[in-house]
């Protein structure tokens, strides 16, 4: 097993890499195919759904001819000839864990932090005196085994914090001949003070770009250099971390982040319907997906004490999403969770518009105790209950789609398909 040395306070002194792959999901797809990931057009999309349908990923060598990532099908110029690759996500999460495979031959897991599915942070402070090398020689040694491994090209910034890392990761490493590049405070400075746009650094969207751009700030140098009372009044708390991060400063290491524990947590299932859904089938969506959701909470021993539920409508309707929430007495269970789920829907649900998108969100904690209630018998509670754990367990065994409910076979249903999925993408 890797030793992981003792950190040094508040994180200072440290060297972080923040590495991720290029183009991860059409590179996984090159791979497949023994073609060069750096020099094929291909992109990873479903033709079968329209021609709007979105690119999850496109190659470099699509990148580098001016096409857009997260583009649509539509948007690719026509004299463009290049392969159309079907999302594979379980592939590319069996990919994933092969690269996370890779960085513990260097770093234990408390020195890991997994960002997204094709990027990481490391903290490599330690190691690099037990290897004797420098930080971009380490970087250049895990990005080669990477490539060495699994053909995939990956781009590595390295910070003396964790903003840096990643900074140099996003501006810099990306451009880079060898994708690696370096970032300290005081280089930091000298190097983006002045770069434009502003949303090129993390964390800051167009709207804080523009709420910027009111008061005559368009860079970072100009951001250290603005009044902070001024941020202050205009971002209110958020203008702490839009001041640190405009100096180079950030505190937080992978071991606050591994020690963290939210005071509340949360469950979401969301999906952008393939069409307009009318007020019935709406119904019949909603239930599926509160169902589904609250077999999730409950094989995690978790009870719910919020609902909400989001609904919004076709763009040409130009009506508002619908929206609302409500506070429940702490349960897990299915039953009362969809009723209300349902009552919440007919209650906000515009029945005369089409509906696009659905999102259902609990709040939760854990379930340490049953809750009982005065019009449920205790013996009725205790069987749903084992109803649920009996459902779970046959599909942990045979599959999601090995209990079904009638509703799952109406027109318009859903579930099936989704069980089919990962992140709402053909697995």
């Amino acid at each position: 097993m890797l030793y992981s040395p003792g950190k040094v306070a508040n994180g200072l002194g440290r060297t972080y890499l923040c590495i991720d792959q290029k183009s991860f999901y059409a590179s996984v797809e090159c791979v497949e195919r023994k073609l060069d990931p750096m020099t094929t057009k291909l992109v990873v999309a479903d033709p079968t759904r329209t021609e709007a349908t979105i690119c999850l990923a496109v190659s470099p060598e699509m990148k580098r001819l001016g096409v857009k990532n997260r583009c649509r099908l539509r948007e690719i110029p026509s004299g463009i000839e290049y392969i159309t690759a079907m999302p594979q996500m379980a592939l590319y999460l069996d990919y994933s864990a092969r690269i996370y495979g890779v960085f513990l031959k260097y770093v234990a897991k408390e020195d890991i932090h997994v960002y997204s599915v094709d990027e990481a942070f490391l903290d490599i402070t330690e190691y690099m005196s037990l290897r004797h090398q420098t930080a971009r020689d380490f970087a250049q040694m895990i990005l080669h085994d990477i490539h060495d491994t699994l053909g995939l090209v990956a781009t590595c910034g390295i910070g003396t914090n964790l903003y840096l890392a990643k900074i140099a990761l996003d501006i810099l490493a990306k451009h880079a001949p060898d994708f690696v590049a370096e970032l300290t405070e005081e280089s930091y400075r000298e190097q983006l003070w002045d770069h434009r746009p502003l949303t090129d650094f993390w964390r800051i969207a167009h709207g804080t770009e523009a709420r910027l751009a009111k008061i005559g700030v368009r860079t970072m140098g100009e951001i250290a250099r603005c009044d902070e009372k001024l941020l202050y009044k205009i971002f209110g708390i958020d203008a702490e971390l839009l001041i640190d991060h405009a100096w180079g400063r950030e505190t937080t290491t992978i071991a606050d982040i591994h020690a963290y524990k939210p005071k509340s947590t949360s469950l979401s299932s969301g999906q952008v319907l393939p069409r307009g859904y009318a007020y019935d089938e709406g119904r019949v969506i909603v239930r599926e997906m509160a169902e589904e959701l609250a077999l999730d909470m409950f094989d995690k021993g978790m009870a719910a004490s919020a609902i909400s539920l989001y609904l919004s409508y076709s763009f040409s309707s130009m009506l508002p999403p619908s929206k609302v929430s409500t506070k429940t007495a702490p349960t897990s269970s299915m039953r009362r969770i969809c009723d209300t789920v349902v009552d919440l829907y007919d209650r906000i649900r515009v029945r005369s518009t089409p509906m696009h998108r659905v999102n259902i969100a609990y709040a939760v904690s854990e379930d340490l105790c049953q809750q009982y209630d005065l019009f449920t018998s205790p013996e009725k509670q205790d069987k749903e209950r084992r109803l649920q754990r009996a459902i779970i367990d046959i599909r942990q065994k045979h599959g999601k789609n090995s209990v079904l409910r009638a509703m799952d076979l109406l027109d318009g249903a859903r579930t099936i398909e989704r069980h089919n999925q990962i992140g709402g993408h053909r697995a």
